[in-house]
């Protein structure tokens, strides 16, 4: 073969290469599993059924029809973990490591023993040494809630003792879990965990400070007094280490009505709903937008409870900075809550908070970005603060609600507000369905 010939042939493998390279980086690949040591992906929530209003779960629908877009049709970052066999658990999405077991005690056993003051959690876990490691931490509220999964089955009512048949809010494949400690007087949903997140006001819990914690057995972000009845309220504790980022937005202003947040890859509108609705009219009112192709965008979707949750900016708070607990960028419109406050609305997201009763999917998970108001000993006061995650019914007439709902008495708004979210710079690819799939632009192809 002469020189000619050699080049000639070398520079067609070389073209063939990168042809099949950009062929390979143009098909549609699962969102990734690899590790990541900074940012802040959010994990999905795991839902898959699709449910209507009165609670049935349905066959999820497709656009242009009544509850599309909800969670259950809206697949993210897949969670992905790794025991690696020594006490911990690698988020191999988010990078974070966590301690497998709140078993603080190593007897094998979880139970209120194991259970620690706020002080006390953050000693523990400046102290542990644990897989050679001796960097771990009392994890945020934002750490803490990359582990939650809405496949869990909220057992509030649930009058039995025999927990075999229930499901909580995270992996057990990966963490060990259990529910409260009935011998020793808990009730089956006191699995909560502290975070190192503090509310940044006072609530109804004794007037005194509260901790942003996670309970794994309810799904919810409540904030807990750190003391109860004049004592010192105790958690499950799980440590953490890795992807210090995690939890920290990045907020730029489009100058378009749009605000991205490059930490997690979403965007935002600016702007929210200016009123509140049902869940079945938010996600119609999400559809409506789309139509009109809202701010040149024809993909916002009703986010998902952990997205929404990501936008909460816990150093604000109505009390402390005369604002919703979000960043300044973000127009929140203005409400006055069931006690005669300025306040800032409840958000509905697309996710269901299942339950365990006959028809499961009756309540919608939504973030308080104000006060989290409950009706306790003759008023309302906020009892789980700015930045809480609960559930509302997602149909009914709030005035059925006068002294609200449940043990704190949580108050039910029923018509919530709704900000929209769009994956940044993601095109929307009709599949055969006639529903959507969100793709990266880099691997629409």
């Amino acid at each position: 073969m002469t020189t000619t010939s050699r080049r000639t042939a070398l520079f067609v493998m070389i073209g063939a290469l990168a042809i099949l390279a950009l062929v390979i980086g143009c098909t549609a690949q699962p969102q990734t599993s690899s590790a990541q040591t900074s940012g802040y992906p959010i994990i999905d929530t795991g839902q898959t059924t699709c449910y209507n209003s009165v609670g049935a779960a349905i066959s999820c629908p497709a656009g242009g029809s009544a509850f599309y877009g909800q969670d259950a049709q809206l697949a993210g970052n897949a969670p992905s973990y790794t025991n690696n066999g020594d006490g911990t658990t690698t988020d191999t999405v988010t990078g974070l490591i966590w301690q497998r077991s709140p078993d603080t005690s190593g007897d094998g056993t979880i139970n209120a023993s194991d259970k620690l003051t706020y002080a006390q959690a953050g000693s523990y876990c400046q102290s542990l040494s644990l897989a050679g490691q001796s960097d771990w931490q009392l994890p945020s509220i934002k750490q803490l809630y990359s582990l939650i999964l809405f496949t869990g089955v909220d057992p509030s009512g649930y009058n039995g003792t025999d927990t075999s048949s229930l499901t909580p809010f995270i992996d057990t494949a990966y963490f060990d879990f259990a529910y409260g400690d009935t011998t020793a007087g808990e009730r089956i949903i006191d699995s909560q965990y502290a975070s190192s997140t503090l509310y940044v006001a006072n609530t109804g819990n004794d007037g005194g400070s509260t901790l942003f914690g996670v309970n794994f057995a309810d799904g919810r972000i409540k904030g807990y007094g750190l003391t109860l009845a004049g004592r010192d309220k105790t958690f499950f504790v799980q440590c953490v280490r890795g992807n210090t980022s995690y939890g920290q937005n990045a907020f730029a202003d489009n100058s378009d009505g749009t605000i991205t947040d490059s930490a997690t890859g979403l965007m935002w509108a600016q702007d929210d709903s200016g009123a509140g609705m049902s869940w079945e009219q938010a996600l119609a009112w999400v559809q409506a937008q789309n139509e009109e192709s809202y701010l040149g965008h024809s993909d916002w979707r009703l986010p998902n409870v952990k997205e929404l949750q990501s936008l909460v900016d816990y150093t604000r708070s109505p009390n402390t900075t005369g604002s919703a607990a979000i960043d300044a960028l973000f127009t929140t419109t203005g409400i006055t809550n069931e006690a005669g406050q300025a306040d800032f609305p409840f958000y509905w997201s697309g996710t269901t908070h299942a339950n365990w009763l006959t028809t499961p999917g009756t309540y919608g998970a939504y973030v308080a970005f104000g006060r989290a108001l409950g009706y306790m000993n003759g008023s309302w006061v906020d009892v789980h603060g700015a930045g809480a995650q609960r559930s509302d019914p997602k149909l009914g007439d709030p005035a059925d609600y006068p002294t609200g709902h449940g043990p704190q008495g949580d108050a039910i708004r029923i018509y919530n507000y709704v900000r929209l979210v769009r994956d940044a710079g993601t095109s929307a690819t009709p599949n055969p369905s006639g529903n959507s799939v969100y793709l990266p632009l880099a691997a629409a192809g």
